[in-house]
C-alpha cells in the first residue's frame, strides 16, 4: 500500500477563551499566574489517524466539536501544541473561501490575486480566466469591487477558483450554506469531478444526504476527540443515536 497523505499522531491545539497574554481582573484578585490562568481548552486532543491518496472522508460532529480546527490543522493555518500533523500533498482548502479577498479590488484582480497566492502562475490563471467567470456566472461583474458583490457571488467566485486548482486534496467546510440550490448542486458536481479523478477529499457536512453523496469514511469528532473512524454510514448511524440528529 501505498504511503499515506496525511497522517495525525496524538494531535492537541489548545485554545484560550479570553486574550492572550493578558490576565482577567477574576485572575488578578485571585492571585492567578499568566502561566497557570484557567480558561484555556482544548478543540482537539489525542487525535490520531491517516488517509490514503483518493479517500473522502467525511467529518461529523455538533459545533465547537474541533471539525473546523481539524481541517484547519491539516491546511497549516494553525499549528498543533501536541503531536505532529504530516501532509505530503498540497491542499485546496474550501473553508471560509472568501477570507483573503480584497474589498475594493475587482473580481478580475481578485481572481487573480487569489489564484496567484495559490500556487497559480500567470499563465495558468489566464488560460483558466474565462471558465472561471463563467462558472461563477457573474459575466456582468467582472470589472466590479468586490465588496459589491452579493454574499451568494462572493462564495461562487471563491468556489470556482479554489476548485480550479490542482492541489491533490480538496478540504470543504460547509462553504455553499448561501449558495441558491441550482449552484450548490453545480459545485457538487465539480466536487464529484475532482473526486473521478483521483482527488483525495476531507468533507465538513452536517447533511446527512451530502455526507453519503461523496464520502465512504466518516469521522466522527465529540468534545475534541476522535471516538469513531469507520465507514460513513456506521458515523452517521451513531451519531444519530447518540445526538437525535434529524436527516437532510
Amino acid at each position: 500500500m501505498a504511503a499515506p497523505v496525511i497522517v495525525l499522531t496524538d494531535v492537541g491545539i489548545r485554545f484560550r477563551r479570553n486574550r492572550r497574554g493578558r490576565r482577567t481582573f477574576k485572575d488578578l484578585f485571585a492571585g492567578r499566574s499568566r502561566r497557570n490562568r484557567p480558561g484555556e481548552f482544548w478543540p482537539l486532543r489525542h487525535v490520531s489517524f491517516s488517509v490514503q491518496a483518493g479517500e473522502a472522508i467525511g467529518v461529523v460532529g455538533r459545533n465547537g466539536q474541533g471539525k473546523s480546527t481539524l481541517l484547519k490543522l491539516v491546511t497549516g493555518v494553525v499549528l498543533s501544541d501536541e503531536g505532529t500533523v504530516h501532509v505530503t500533498e498540497g491542499v485546496a482548502p474550501l473553508i471560509e473561501i472568501t477570507g483573503g479577498f480584497v474589498d475594493d479590488l475587482s473580481v478580475r484582480d481578485n481572481v487573480f490575486l487569489t489564484a496567484g497566492l495559490h500556487g497559480m502562475t500567470k499563465k495558468q490563471i489566464q488560460s483558466r480566466f474565462d471558465d472561471i467567470i463563467d462558472f461563477a456566472e457573474i459575466g456582468d461583474f467582472i470589472d466590479t469591487p468586490y465588496k459589491h458583490l452579493s454574499s451568494g457571488m462572493k462564495v461562487r467566485i471563491a468556489f470556482a477558483v479554489i476548485s480550479r486548482l490542482e492541489e491533490p486534496i480538496i478540504l470543504v467546510d460547509e462553504v455553499l450554506a448561501v449558495g441558491d440550490k441550482a449552484f450548490r448542486e453545480k459545485c457538487y458536481r465539480r466536487i464529484e469531478e475532482l473526486l473521478a479523478g483521483g482527488r483525495t477529499l476531507f468533507f465538513v457536512s452536517h447533511n446527512e444526504r451530502d455526507l453519503k453523496r461523496f464520502c465512504t469514511r466518516g469521522l466522527y469528532l465529540d468534545k475534541g476527540e476522535l471516538v469513531l473512524d469507520a465507514p460513513i454510514s456506521d458515523v452517521l448511524t451513531q451519531y444519530n443515536q447518540d445526538y437525535g440528529v434529524a436527516r437532510a
